[in-house]
């Protein structure tokens, strides 16, 4: 019997490998800097040269940058991927926002699902700091004066479910739209703003969201997530109604024929 010799895996794959698991499933962002070399090269256990050969295959990779005297990022470039001219023309189109609740409809409903069943202690803990982080925005009056700001926290608090669901397509999908997202916040908050108890229904939303994911009720929190987005689609689609009466009845008053005296 013929034996196929045993080869070891090069240190540089090896890194290699590993920055790109670390890329995918989060732990590594676009646009963060990557510590020193010196300090990496100590983390992994690893000669720098071999550090900086890995390094320099994921630079040509594309998913690292190095900046002249600032050290080695990140691939901004990795955040961009959902930035075509269809999501830029989206994004400037405010009649879409019914679609693109309906597409978070389906990715945030599965992500708050996983993320019931597979969220760390560490996932939990993020979770909770960025409702906390939420329901300040909503709570303070100097802070509702500002709905991007609002908006920014509410999107965060998703995209940190996503990140619990541990799917890094998932993951990835919902990061690659997250510019759009917040856009959309913006002005589905502008809107349902204008109903009153909105700000109080909403966090009523996002807290039994979030109970479900940390007691792992999986079934439950996919339900709490499309509650919560069907909530935000009718109250769009009731405004869109009232503003349509309204300006079906502008019509019909500018119609009228002059009074005969």
């Amino acid at each position: 019997m013929v034996y196929q010799p045993v080869r070891q895996p090069r240190i540089a794959d090896v890194i290699t490998e590993r920055l790109e698991a670390m890329i995918l499933e989060g732990s590594l962002t676009p646009g963060q800097r990557l510590p020193p070399e010196r300090e990496l090269s100590e983390r992994f256990g690893v000669s720098r040269p071999s550090l900086r050969e890995a390094i320099q295959k994921l630079s040509a990779r594309g998913l690292l940058t190095s900046r002249q005297g600032g050290g080695t990022f990140i691939s901004d470039e990795l955040k961009s991927g959902y930035s075509d001219p269809l999501l830029e023309m989206l994004s400037r189109h405010g009649e879409f926002n019914l679609d693109l609740l309906e597409f978070r409809d389906a990715l945030e409903g599965i992500s708050a699902y996983y993320a019931a069943l597979r969220s760390t202690p560490a996932d939990k803990e993020l979770l909770i700091r960025r409702f906390e982080e939420l329901d300040a925005s909503y709570a303070e009056p100097r802070l509702q004066d500002d709905p991007h700001r609002e908006a920014k926290a509410d999107a965060a608090f998703h995209l940190a479910i996503a990140e619990a669901g541990h799917n890094v397509l998932l993951l990835h999908t919902i990061r690659g739209i997250f510019h759009l997202l917040e856009k959309s916040i913006v002005a589905n908050l502008a809107h349902l703003f204008e109903r009153p108890g909105s700000r109080e229904q909403l966090m009523s939303q996002h807290r039994a969201l979030l109970d479900a994911i940390l007691e792992g009720r999986a079934e439950d929190a996919r339900s709490r997530a499309h509650e919560h987005l069907v909530y935000v689609e009718e109250g769009l689609l009731e405004l869109e109604r009232a503003e349509t009466r309204a300006q079906r009845a502008l019509r019909r008053a500018q119609a009228l024929p002059e009074r005969q005296d």
